[in-house]
């Protein structure tokens, strides 16, 4: 069965042919919804298009706002002229079709795994033993909302009762603002983000971002090109070594030239229990003024800063893309310090009638390993916030942690049928020089931060279909070793999946 088949299987209302789904992609996009992280077709689809020049927008920051992915490929509209990007044109046309729809919509999960995997790429999966997953999603004009409610079988933090992915947003303008906790990954690593990815749960936050990340009217700034900026800020688990800290997380990405995507990012962490946090400390935090200027009682915060550029290129029918990324612990002339590297390439090929996305990407997470001299015990740690740039156990960045090389293959096959099949090889050198900062000050979480130095081989098998009217996410890992970690050890193998039915 062909992909337009498939998704005529799915959804029988969703016209097929190039040209209306065509037409649907520059149709006008509702308020807030947003395409996520977590599903590797449709960010193969966004970058192909990019790439290939019919999108004229950056493809490192997501969620992804659909008035952005609207605007782009109506600016270029040249996708329909191009057949190597009919099947991303379409797949894209029928994920529109549904999360940027108004009226209601719902979806319902059902989740397990064997064991919780250690690594978390882009693609995601399930978290804990078993979850069960509700949502209700309703869409206006100028607003949206969801409800979703997770309970978790034997969850690793002791949170049974989840609302992630839960929130409320609305429009004015050409801005987005926005309340609850969603997933983001900004960078354009595929196995790895050095500033925030999904490896740990999304945090409940406040946010403001814009809707369309079209270029400036002005033609005295016209030449920044398409551009989008987010900031929110939310607050930590009480159970830390600092209660309640506060996090604030800024990132802007432009796009100067075809191709290119420059992202420039910040996290600051401060506050809580028994930690300023008035105004004169947040403008501290703000204008970098926080490397132990005015005493640890009055110190600002903790402050990460970030680097990345990605830039992809046709080639002959197909498309491919070099980038890096880097990011800093400190501050140095107004220039991140104590930096770590990821770097990568990505790109596309054709055989038979499947399209496959390839990947490869190396990663350094030891503070000035990469180009200078170590210092370990340094990256995602601090004097003060002792827990780290964690969240319920997890880095809320770096999947393999502080202190660790890595480098990652991968490789996805889109069948003409809808069906995926993704295939990962990972090699990482954990926690290389052998200890650990962190305070694991709740007993009830289970950290997933390495306890000891550790090399790993592992190889990671997904498969993805239709089944029952719904969709259905098989995984496999399988590793060299056990892994040892602050809270305890996981095995080396582990089989999970999840289904999910809209309706």
């Amino acid at each position: 069965m062909t992909l337009a088949k498939q998704v005529r299987t799915i959804c029988p209302k969703l016209p097929i042919t190039l040209a209306v789904a065509t037409f649907l992609m520059a149709g006008e996009a509702m308020a807030a919804p947003w395409l996520e992280p977590g599903d590797p077709r449709a960010r193969h689809a966004v970058q192909q298009l990019a790439d290939r020049g019919h999108l004229n927008r950056a493809v490192t920051t997501w969620p992804m706002m659909w008035a952005t992915v609207d605007s782009g490929l109506k600016e270029q509209g040249s996708a329909h002229t191009d057949v190597n990007v009919s099947t991303a044109n379409a797949y894209l046309a029928f994920e529109q079709n549904y999360q940027a729809a108004g009226g209601m919509r719902n979806d319902f999960t059902l989740a397990g795994t064997t064991e919780t995997p250690f690594i978390r790429g882009f693609d995601g999966g399930p978290r804990e033993a078993g979850e069960t997953s509700a949502r209700v999603e309703l869409q206006a004009q100028n607003w949206a909302a969801r409800a979703s409610v997770t309970y978790a079988l034997d969850p690793e933090d002791d949170e049974n009762i989840r609302l992630d992915g839960s929130y409320l947003a609305g429009t004015a303008a050409n801005w987005v603002l926005g309340a609850g906790a969603i997933d983001r990954w900004w960078g354009p690593g595929w196995s790895n983000s050095l500033i925030l990815s999904t490896n740990a749960r999304p945090m409940p936050a406040v946010w403001l971002n814009r809707k369309d990340a079209k270029p400036f009217g002005s033609e005295w700034l016209s030449w920044i090109g398409p551009w989008q900026f987010t900031v929110f800020a939310g607050q930590y688990e009480k159970e830390r070594k600092v209660p309640n800290a506060k996090l604030i997380g800024m990132r802007a990405t432009f796009r100067p030239i075809q191709g290119l995507d420059i992202g420039l990012s910040r996290a600051i962490q401060f506050g809580g229990e028994g930690r300023p946090e008035d105004g004169k400390t947040l403008w501290r935090a703000l204008i970098g003024r926080d490397n132990g200027q005015f005493g640890e009682d009055e110190e600002p915060g903790n402050q990460l800063a970030s680097v990345d550029i990605r830039y992809g290129f046709p080639i002959g029918n197909q498309s491919m893309s070099f980038y890096l990324q880097m990011m800093g612990e400190d501050e140095a002339g107004a220039f991140p310090a104590r930096k770590s590297w990821l770097l990568g390439s990505d790109w596309t090929t054709s055989f038979g009638r499947s399209q496959q996305q390839w990947y490869l990407e190396y990663t350094n997470t030891t503070a000035d390993d990469f180009m200078g001299s170590a210092m370990p015990n340094v990256t995602y740690e601090h004097s003060i916030y002792n827990t780290g740039y964690r969240y319920y156990g997890r880095n809320m960045a770096s999947t393999y942690e502080g202190d660790a090389e890595a480098a990652t293959l991968g490789a996805y096959n889109f069948y003409p049928n809808g069906h995926n099949l993704g295939v990962v090889v990972t090699w990482a050198d954990l926690n290389k020089d052998g200890t650990s900062r962190i305070a694991a000050t709740n007993p009830a979480v289970f950290y997933n931060v390495p306890k000891e130095q550790q090399e790993i081989l592992l190889l990671d098998i997904s498969y993805g279909r239709p089944l029952f009217g719904g969709w259905l996410n098989l995984r496999g890992q399988a590793a060299d070793t056990r892994l040892v970690l602050e809270s305890g050890s996981k095995e080396d193998w582990l089989i999970s999946t999840d289904w999910t039915y809209r309706f």
